[in-house]
């Protein structure tokens, strides 16, 4: 059985502070979402409003665009400890992920198979880079303060969340259905968060020991039972996941929203998020981080029982305030959860194993649900 031993980030008992490689972190992530965010913001509307999709067709990419990242992370993972280069991996996937912006302004007004293939090499660099970068955060920070941490990151994260569908909004209102110009504007948010990692976020090579690293080592941490539960049960929630834009849908379907305004729903889910992430990370380090996960899902159940039986403002605020709340309470936290249970040469190949399984998950539940609307016509 693996457990946690060398070092496990600064000593506990410091001052709790959060490190700077931890607000560099949260600064690449927070120019990189703005450009993440304005094209999720407005997929829904291009891809079902705008060229006609199906629930169907769109359960297909949206599970593509949730799940393709499963073929990378374990690899980025290992590769990341193997090479003690997590910093070059992560930026590997940044920069993947701008490129794959560039490609959505070629395939705008193209067949469902360009989009496809776009949105697998977009999210082909989200799967390279999630992994080592929180591997970082967790090397970066004490681990009595992780869950703050986290907040933090996932906070300034957030910030990005909520002005890309903002600044989609203002493009789109200006330029009507001129979607290249908001890929293009995407790309140029995703250049410039990939620089700011070069410039100013550090490795940890120095503080980790050479250690040989394999698949086989990284897959053992499944051994350990405190680990696999967390894996099953993150799992297991995650099958039980709406995709983000099939709820901003059912919201427009519910309350005839404009489709000029379907890009707005994703600001309340971010403010909410936003405010919360900090104060539900510290809630994390002191109540029990398992709490405040589970409590999570408990937010997104309420989600999806006022979904199905309200309708009018108390709908949208309900949905969009229960939505943002399950992100605060689930994110960072379950990165926390899992962060002390690996050995730290093999901290990103844990952190990916888990992280595949739920966008595995989540990737199944987009395309059942999208198949369920299609085929029951709701």
């Amino acid at each position: 059985m693996y457990i946690a031993t060398a070092r496990q980030a600064p000593a506990a008992g410091g001052t709790g502070r959060i490190a700077g490689n931890v607000l560099a972190l949260g600064a690449v992530s927070l120019l990189t979402d703005v450009s993440s965010e304005m094209v999720t913001a407005i997929l829904p509307l291009y891809l079902v409003l705008g060229l006609g999709f199906s629930p169907l067709q769109f359960g297909v990419l949206d599970g593509i665009y949730t799940g393709v990242t499963a073929l990378v992370r374990v690899a980025g993972g290992h590769a990341a400890d193997r090479w003690q280069r997590r910093k070059l991996v992560a930026g590997l996937g940044y920069g993947i992920s701008a490129v794959g912006k560039a490609g959505f302004a070629r395939a705008a007004g193209t067949s469902a198979t360009a989009m496809g293939l776009v949105l697998a090499g977009d999210r082909t660099g989200k799967g390279l880079r999630t992994a080592p970068r929180d591997a970082l955060i967790t090397l970066s920070s004490e681990p009595s303060a992780l869950g703050r941490a986290f907040g933090v990151h996932r906070a300034m994260d957030t910030v990005g969340a909520f002005l890309g569908p903002l600044i989609a909004f203002c493009l789109l209102w200006t330029l009507p259905a001129r979607y290249d110009v908001v890929f293009v504007v995407s790309f140029c948010f995703a250049l410039l968060g990939l620089l700011v990692l070069v410039l100013f976020v550090r490795d940890h090579r120095d503080v980790l020991p050479r250690v040989a690293v394999s698949l086989r080592s990284a897959f053992g941490l499944l051994r350990s039972r405190p680990f696999r539960r967390v894996c099953l049960v993150a799992c297991g929630l995650g099958f039980l996941t709406l995709g983000d834009g099939f709820i901003y849908l059912l919201l427009q379907k519910k309350l005839d929203i404009e489709v000029a305004y379907i890009a707005l729903l994703p600001l309340g889910t971010a403010g909410v998020y936003l405010l919360a992430a900090v104060p539900m990370g510290a809630l994390a380090d002191r109540l029990g981080r398992w709490r405040i996960f589970l409590a999570g899902h408990l937010a997104l159940l309420g989600a999806y029982l006022l979904l199905a039986g309200t309708s009018g403002i108390g709908l949208l605020a309900g949905v969009l305030l229960l939505h943002g709340l399950f992100y605060a309470c689930t994110d960072g936290v379950l990165m926390a959860v899992v962060g002390p249970l690996m050995p730290d040469e093999l901290r990103t190949s844990g952190l990916a194993l888990l992280q595949t399984g739920q966008v595995l998950a989540r990737a199944c539940s987009s395309v059942l649900f999208g198949a369920l609307w299609t085929w029951f016509a709701w």
